[in-house]
């Protein structure tokens, strides 16, 4: 790494972060929101484009961006791309202003002979990575977490004893919690979270998933809550969602949904509420009252909608209103606090990334590289429609007022004027 490069890097990374930062898998709530003004309403391949990079190798985790420094991962193949081939599992800074790539680091080697093909929609590296202090938190599944120095890029620590069988690849980001970097590792068999230790790697806890459900795997992030003044680790997965406790991860309570398997969305917290989607082959969005212990699947579910739920897209609330998007692109607003419909209408095509709230609007990226932006609200009103023409899985950043989308070969900075 170039000096000059080094010490512009480390002086952009500081401690905190501020309200337009992006440090993890959904913003800085990890819910979708941001509280950045004046971001692009309008854009296409040629308008309102800061730049365009190529990202090297495939990847669907999602850019997190901290003080002008994006990171993403992403995965390399040793030769010609195929289910065949050896790749090398990287992690990558590149500068908000320019597209820059500052540092471009292997973290694990991965071997095709020891590497499960993943689903057409999955990748070698899809979970997000996440920001804290100056480090940036890895996770590629089953081949390993990792520790780096932001800076530039050097490993701190690494940790590959969390070995599973994984269904479809890998899919779940790590999430901070006080001095804990936890996972989900939901694969075919054996199912469970996991809890390390942030500064060393080394495992606090891994809580053992049981359920009724006959299919194990899963890939939904966990989501760090308060209820009541103590912390909870909402954490679904097949079968099931329950809330944590980070000092052992033994389980304040639980929800059953049967065979609820696959479960992708990132749970969302609001009005006394967890809403989260149960997964495949039929998923129902439910709201769960917090404040339960034990078993709470007969007392604490506030309401339930089984038509248009998500299978992939993590949903937001906004005031009262509550949103979802079908797979399909059908975009659902309910009353968040009683699930009362207000309005089920098609917005996109198909999709997989999550809803961003911004700016007083939703934007909606779907599969083909075709944004929705719509304004919250009882009635569905699409303020305008967008298309850069590539494939996209991934969810968006905000980057100061602009935004950050990874397509299936670039990375692009959209702004309001350019």
């Amino acid at each position: 790494m170039k000096p000059y490069l080094t010490v512009a890097l480390f002086s952009l990374l500081v401690s905190f972060t501020s309200a337009e930062d992006w440090p993890e898998f959904r913003g800085p709530t990890g819910q979708g929101h941001s509280s950045a003004q004046g971001l692009p309403l309008t854009w296409s391949p040629s308008e309102n484009v800061v730049w365009k990079v190529s990202i090297p190798g495939v990847g669907w985790s999602s850019p997190i961006a901290i003080d002008g420094i994006i990171f993403i991962t992403s995965a390399v193949p040793e030769g010609e791309d195929g289910p065949e081939v050896d790749r090398s599992l990287r992690t990558l800074a590149l500068d908000a202003a320019t597209g820059a790539i500052l540092w471009n680091v292997e973290v694990f080697s991965q071997k095709s002979a020891t590497a499960p093909r993943v689903h057409k929609k999955n990748s070698h590296a899809s979970p997000t990575a996440i920001w804290e202090d100056g480090k940036v938190y890895v996770h590629f599944g089953h081949q390993g977490t990792a520790c780096l120095n932001a800076e530039d890029g050097a490993i701190l620590w690494k940790n590959r004893e969390h070995q599973y069988k994984p269904v479809h690849g890998n899919g779940s980001s790590p999430i901070i919690v006080g001095d804990l970097l936890v996972f989900s590792a939901d694969g075919g068999e054996n199912p469970g979270i996991v809890a390390l230790d942030k500064a060393t790697g080394q495992t606090r806890w891994k809580t053992a998933r049981t359920s009724d459900a006959k299919r194990k795997f899963s890939f939904s992030t966990p989501l760090a809550i308060e209820v009541e003044g103590e912390t909870q680790i909402i954490s679904p997965g097949s079968g099931m969602v329950a809330g944590l406790r980070p000092v052992d991860g033994s389980e304040i309570w639980r929800f059953n949904y049967d065979q609820g398997y696959s479960v992708v969305p990132r749970p969302i917290h609001a009005h006394g509420l967890i809403y989260l989607a149960t997964g495949y082959d039929k998923p129902r969005c439910l709201a769960i009252r917090t404040g339960g212990k034990g078993d709470v699947t007969a007392t604490h579910l506030a309401w339930e909608q089984d038509k248009y739920a998500p299978h992939n897209p993590s949903m937001v609330v906004v005031g009262d209103e509550f949103y979802m998007v079908a797979d399909n692109g059908l975009l659902s607003c309910l009353d968040a606090k009683n699930g009362d419909v207000h309005f089920q209408e098609r917005c996109t095509g198909p999709i997989s990334a999550s809803i961003l709230h911004a700016d007083s609007r939703l934007y909606l990226i779907d599969e083909r590289g075709t944004c929705a932006v719509v304004e919250p609200g009882k009635a569905l009103k699409i303020l305008a429609t967008n298309h850069l023409d590539e494939r996209v899985l991934a969810s968006p950043a905000v980057v100061e007022n602009d935004l950050i989308i990874r397509t299936e070969q670039h990375l692009y900075r959209i702004s309001a004027s350019r």
